[in-house]
């Protein structure tokens, strides 16, 4: 490449990255950093859950699936932000108090182990803590969507429209800058966890324990954050008001430029109604607990969601109506698929010998490059279609799998012996991170831009919560798929009574390659195929 080339190079993709960026934007990046800084507990609370409670991995891809479900219910609390526009920051107060509590519980267990079990039994604790840390953030970040079209303006100083090519690029700006913003978070609490986990090796148990409980009052910062980020978002609106009185606009005038001319919300009760039927199903099935409830859960919300769906799409030209659904079904297969579960964490922890501080290496180096991949894959996001973009991290990531299935067959031991021990199981661990990292963060931001620019002005927030939840809710079927994968492939680990020591339950990872296998296989051909049908079906899209 030469000078010139990578001169054009470097401002396509940075240079103008950084001159789109407006202030504006601001207040729901701060909501979406503290999104971002949520993963602070991520490694302690695996760590927790190994070390100190005996849940199987079926069981915790089970609660995967509940600690999924209510992000499923963006689609009426978007449509209640749409509706409570000038006082949506109190849904974000109110998801600030839900994490804090949260965080609280799981700081309480840690730190105050006897007095928290004397009123429930630590594993219900648990339980609790890891559903209501999910709800705290739905609240937040169907605020956060919605404010992400708030700070796009589309007119001027003037009251001029601004041009379609220029909110479009504006959009996915700032869709693009709200995944750098929670990647950004994750890659502040590496580098905090990497410091806090020095010298794990040698720590005591209490000492470890310590640790945990430290990091936990830190995450208290999180709510903190988002709360700042809403207060910001007032504080710029009030701004930008100001500044367009000062040029002598009227005020009705003044409401038309930051709407730009938008109808007014009316409530859609269909949207009301079937968010009451889904909580309503989901509380009487979760309680009731008949066999197979989360199947059932699952069956029901999707066609509660595809109800909904079909109600509001009709909002949209035939054409961009087709091509929504079609982008949406890709979206939704591509994530649909099943992960390997706890079991993979297990193995690497126990076998491999990836302590805590070395897994927060590899979170850095995942969120890192992460932010890295946005920023390079932009134009290649802003020029391709969103199956062309799926297609190639599908592929990408079935390559991509094969240096984790090669750990567990010991490809680690031959390289190791050839290369004097320089490529072993960490180097291996930190390359296949290494070239993963970008593949999952970008396929949503495409979607995401295309919602803000076509959706109905007056429906945005709306918009964003109803494909959310349906896209959501293939998290909630690969949360099924890995537990139906984990109840066919049993990965154990060992299980020792905190007290005497003794072992409860026997490590046994016999079965985890063919579980690693399945999971690459299906993770590769279900995308490609449902890509191949749905772009030679009516619902082809070339957005």
């Amino acid at each position: 490449m030469t000078i010139a080339a990578f001169a054009r190079w470097f401002d396509r993709t940075i240079v103008d990255l950084v001159g789109h960026f407006r202030w504006s934007y601001l207040p729901p990046l701060m909501v979406y950093l503290a999104a971002g800084v949520s993963g602070l507990t991520g490694i302690v609370g695996i760590f927790f859950v190994k070390e100190y409670l005996g849940l199987s991995a079926a069981f915790l891809a089970g609660l995967a699936f509940w600690a999924g479900i209510p992000w499923t219910l963006k689609m009426p609390l978007g449509h209640l932000v749409d509706l409570i526009w000038r006082w949506k920051a109190l849904l974000v107060y109110l998801g600030a108090v839900l994490v804090a509590v949260s965080i609280l519980i799981m700081y309480g267990l840690i730190a105050e182990t006897a007095a928290m079990a004397a009123y429930m039994n630590i594993e219900a604790w648990y339980v609790v803590s890891a559903l209501l840390a999910p709800s705290g953030y739905v609240l937040q970040d169907v605020v956060a969507d919605a404010m992400t079209v708030e700070a796009v303006p589309l007119v001027d100083t003037r009251g001029d429209p601004y041009p379609d090519d220029q909110v479009k690029i504006m959009h996915t700006t700032m869709q693009s800058l709200g995944r750098i913003a929670i990647i950004g978070g994750l890659v502040a609490v590496a580098l905090l966890n990497i410091a806090m986990f020095s010298g794990v090796e040698t720590m005591s148990e209490v000492e470890k324990a310590a640790t945990y409980a430290d990091i936990y009052v830190m995450a208290l910062a999180i709510p903190l954050i988002s709360i700042t980020g809403v207060t910001l978002g007032a504080i710029s609106m009030h701004r930008r008001v100001r500044q367009l009185r000062r040029r002598g606009f009227e005020e009705r005038r003044v409401q038309e430029m930051l709407t730009a001319g938008a109808e007014k919300t009316e409530p859609n009760w269909w949207i009301f109604g079937g968010g009451i039927v889904f909580v309503a199903f989901t509380l009487a099935m979760g309680l009731g607990q008949p066999p197979f409830a989360q199947e059932i859960i699952f069956v029901g919300s999707m066609g509660i969601v595809l109800f909904l769906m079909r109600r509001l799409v009709l909002e949209l030209k035939p054409d961009v109506r087709r091509a929504l659904i079609g982008t949406a079904t890709i979206i939704f297969v591509f994530r649909a698929v099943p992960l390997p579960g706890p079991g993979a964490t297990w193995f690497e922890i126990d076998v491999l010998g990836f302590d805590q501080q070395f897994i927060s290496v590899l979170t850095l180096i995942t969120s890192g490059l992460a932010l890295a991949g946005i920023v390079l894959l932009r134009p290649l996001m802003a020029a391709r279609s969103i199956a062309y973009v799926v297609a190639l991290l599908t592929i990408a990531a079935g390559f991509l799998s094969l240096p984790n299935i090669g750990l567990y067959y010991g490809i680690h031991e031959w390289t190791t012996a050839w290369t004097a021990g320089v490529v072993d199981a960490r180097f291996i661990a930190i390359l296949d991170t290494a070239l993963e990292s970008p593949l999952g963060q970008v396929a949503m931001i495409p979607m995401l831009a295309w919602i803000a620019k076509n959706a109905p002005s007056h429906l945005k927030a709306t918009f964003f919560a109803v494909m959310a939840s349906y896209t959501n809710l293939a998290l909630s079927a690969s949360s099924l798929g890995t537990k139906y994968l984990n109840q066919i492939f049993i990965v154990t680990r060992e299980v020792r009574d905190p007290l005497t020591g003794a072992i409860s339950t026997s490590a046994d990872y016999s079965e985890l390659g063919w579980m690693l296998v399945t999971v690459a296989l299906v993770s590769v051909m279900v995308p490609l195929a449902t890509i191949l049908v749905v772009q030679r079906s009516p619902l082809r899209t070339n957005q």
